[in-house]
């Protein structure tokens, strides 16, 4: 067994904004199945699809009505099935989401409960507790006949019922449909919900959507949702080939997330402590040691990303592209696998002015705050964009960074992240920290030094040896280096 999934750089593909195949405006399957070689000029391992399923698209695809098809806005099984076996023949695997915690309210399974047959299916009761939705406002909405649905998001996702046999047996089937179409894995989203406690105890507070990944909450994180996860890792050792799930999970503590990824449950979950840890050296750190030494603890890889889907990308939420590209650096050698959310590699920034009458996002329309709409703008593939009327408008300022200006041109950042990847393969051995000044990390692994300035002012982070890659001047403001030292 090669454990390909230990070290593997996975690149998420939004598919509704990574290209475009039929020139309507929204990306598809067929555009990423024409940009696969890009993807694998790139260097990255694997690429993980946001949801093409059948859907009412109110939260973007993950609203699933049926589980086993494709949307006609992203194409037919028969280009996710030539997607699966091009990405194969070029040396790609491909993980797909999977979405159990909840339905599209046009799945025909909450049609019947409408109707009054099989609610047993979802979590139906006379009357709601005290429950929030994490897009806000209660967690519950009543039917026609009085009694209420739970819903931890938008109103037309409601929450299937996990302690009933039948939701058990379908995701079972699901997964092996897909399984058989040739998939190497599944993104689970939220991974950590499944399962509720008996009784469905209030909270007893407000503002609950904040408490998640920093306190427990009695709707997140059961312990239940454990045997569903082996349940799932029986299933994919079933098939040939390192099939994989990676968790979607938030959890209080680094050390409840460990336990999604024990020898027999999931093989990954992401690192969102990582994720949301400022740009600071300490506190980096601090979440590095962590990190590792909890993935560790039960045997699994850490991962590390910087963005994804669902937060601002990171040269916003950083404050520059030169922070953005020492973080990739950072990032990339670190031990264990790393996701790549599609447009990190050209340095795109969020999105902070688009036409509120344009936002979809569903957060957004409770929260103007939290919405998404940001950092799910089109990619741009040349100069002008090389898009017919995008679903989102893509920013004219953005023609410089997109593939066609940075492709081929030293020290741009899609350079620079092609280099990172070619070279990270090199990083081996653990982690192994050195002394450095205040605000700068400074570790190897084996003979490869990563070095970086976290400050704002230049520091001397010569290590010596051969300079392999940096991000700016060695040692500059927010820049980060690879030394090779033997």
């Amino acid at each position: 067994m090669t454990a390909w999934w230990r070290d593997a750089v996975i690149y998420q593909v939004y598919v509704r904004s990574f290209a475009d195949g039929d020139g309507d405006g929204v990306g598809d399957l067929i555009g990423v199945r024409d940009r696969l070689p890009y993807l694998a000029g790139l260097g990255v391992d694997a690429l993980w699809l946001t949801p093409f399923y059948p859907s009412p698209m109110a939260d973007f695809g993950y609203d699933v009505a049926d589980h086993r098809d494709v949307d006609p806005l992203f194409g037919t099984l028969a280009d996710a099935k030539a997607l699966f076996d091009e990405a194969h023949a070029l040396g790609l695997r491909v993980i797909v989401d999977v979405v159990p915690n909840h339905t599209s309210s046009a799945h025909p399974w909450f049609q019947e409960a409408l109707r009054g047959r099989n609610r047993e299916r979802y979590i139906f009761r006379d009357a709601p507790n005290d429950w929030e939705s994490i897009f806000g406002g209660p967690a519950w909405t009543q039917v026609a006949d009085g009694q209420w649905y739970l819903h931890l998001f938008d109103p037309s996702q409601p929450d299937l019922n996990w302690e009933h046999d039948e939701v058990r047996g379908e995701f079972e089937s699901i997964l092996r449909f897909w399984l058989d179409l040739g998939v190497d894995g599944f993104r689970v989203d939220v991974a950590h919900g499944m399962v509720k406690p008996p009784g469905l105890p209030d909270i007893g507070q407000g503002g609950q959507a904040r408490m998640i990944g920093r306190e427990p909450v009695p709707f997140f994180d059961n312990d239940g949702v454990h045997d569903i996860h082996r349940a799932w890792r029986r299933l994919l050792d079933s098939y040939p080939g390192e099939r994989i799930g990676v968790a979607e999970a938030w959890a209080p503590t680094p050390e409840r997330l460990a336990r999604y990824v024990r020898p027999d449950e999931l093989h990954q979950a992401f690192n969102f402590h990582y994720l949301f840890a400022p740009w600071d050296a300490a506190e980096l750190r601090a979440v590095i040691d962590s990190s590792l030494a909890t993935a560790g603890s039960v045997g699994a890889p850490t991962t590390w990303v910087l963005s994804n889907h669902d937060v601002k990308r990171h040269v916003t939420r950083h404050g520059s592209l030169a922070r953005a590209r020492a973080a990739a650096l950072l990032t990339l050698a670190l031990p264990g696998s790393a996701y790549l959310y599609n447009g990190e590699e050209l340095g795109l920034p969020e999105v902070l002015d688009l036409p509120p009458e344009l936002c979809q996002d569903p957060q957004r329309l409770r929260d103007p705050d939290s919405g998404r709409d940001g950092c799910r703008v089109p990619l741009p593939w040349t100069r002008d964009g090389g898009w017919l009327n995008p679903w989102l408008p893509i920013p004219p300022g953005w023609g410089e960074l997109s593939v066609e200006a940075q492709h081929g041109v030293p020290g741009s950042t899609l350079e620079l992240y092609r280099a990172a990847l070619r070279l990270r393969r090199s990083f081996t051995g653990d982690l192994v920290w050195h002394d450095s000044p205040d605000g700068t990390l400074v570790f190897s692994r084996d003979d490869l030094v990563c070095a970086v300035n976290l400050t704002d002012a230049p520091v001397d982070l010569d290590v010596g040896g051969r300079l392999l890659l940096a991000s700016d001047v060695p040692g500059a403001a927010d820049s980060a280096a690879w030394w090779k030292v033997k």
